[in-house]
């Protein structure tokens, strides 16, 4: 008996969303944590925007799978896997990297040290390129590729907005006393 690979493609898409949900448990601890000492919320008129994007975007590949009989491209299919599966470990390495203080919303310890190691010492901001890659390859694995079209445009408005206020939040609050002497030095904008 033969498997409709969109049963399949729905079940992983089930996967992504319970370890966002996961991920969800783990923000709310290390927003208490931030919160007990000190750390200032920044930005948050963008959080609703980026929570409804990102549970869209999980409804959204499911959706157009089924609704639009996309097909499954075998080749497309395990590419984009590989795609999917580099942007988790890029995400967990940064959560691993920050610790306490990595969380969904942006959340600046005053006076902290930049955290310059893992992949921050060649990213800027690393999470934000695992979320760009998920976006697009995530859909494409069953060839939803209108979901990864729209939703990668709705995810530069969010970014933008969310990559700014990050940005001013690090200038403003991020000791002076990293690594390199300097917030800006050594940093991508």
């Amino acid at each position: 008996m033969d498997i409709d690979s969109r049963w399949l493609y729905t079940w992983l898409v089930g996967l992504v969303a319970a370890e966002r949900a996961v991920e969800l448990l783990i923000a709310r601890r290390n927003n208490r944590w931030l919160a007990a000492r000190g750390g200032i919320e920044l930005g948050s008129g963008h959080y609703r925007w980026m929570v409804l994007l990102h549970s869209l975007f999980l409804v959204a590949c499911v959706a157009e799978v089924w609704l639009l009989e996309r097909p499954l491209v075998p080749p497309l299919a395990a590419s984009m896997l590989l795609v999917v599966a580099a942007a988790m470990a890029l995400r967990y390495w940064v959560i691993a990297t920050l610790g306490h203080r990595w969380t969904t919303r942006v959340i600046c310890l005053p006076g902290e040290p930049l955290v310059e190691t893992g992949p921050y010492r060649a990213l800027g901001h690393p999470n934000y390129l695992a979320v760009v890659a998920e976006i697009v390859a995530l859909p494409l694995v069953h060839t939803a590729w209108l979901t990864a079209v729209v939703c990668s445009l709705a995810n530069v408005g969010v970014l933008r907005a969310r990559i700014r206020v990050e940005e001013e939040g690090l200038e403003r609050y991020a000791a002076r006393n990293s690594p390199n002497g300097r917030y800006r030095e050594g940093r991508g904008k």
